[in-house]
């Protein structure tokens, strides 16, 4: 079973580190999907899912449909991450 990382960007400098952090730190059972919220979706999914989440703050990152806590207007951090299990394979 594949961990979902969802990634809430609006591409700017701030954001940016943050992405590729995530992206160094996904392993094969990660799935990362990245939304950039300052490019318009086809779909209006990624405003749906920032509704959804209660995204205050620009760069947020849920994992399997839960807003990590350090994505809760405090900004994300590594120890959250690993504690999310970002880099480990997902047990089946």
């Amino acid at each position: 079973m594949k961990r979902k990382v969802e990634l809430f960007t609006a591409g700017c400098p701030v954001c940016e580190p943050i992405v590729e952090m995530v992206k160094s730190m996904a392993c094969s059972s990660c799935e990362v999907v990245i939304y950039d919220l300052s490019k318009p979706c086809d779909t209006n999914e990624c405003v749906d899912k920032v509704k959804t989440y209660g995204i205050k703050s620009l760069p947020a990152v849920a994992v399997n449909g839960v807003l990590l806590d350090c994505c809760q207007n405090k900004g994300v951090s590594v120890d959250t991450l690993i504690k999310a299990g970002l880099g480990e394979p997902a047990i089946m």
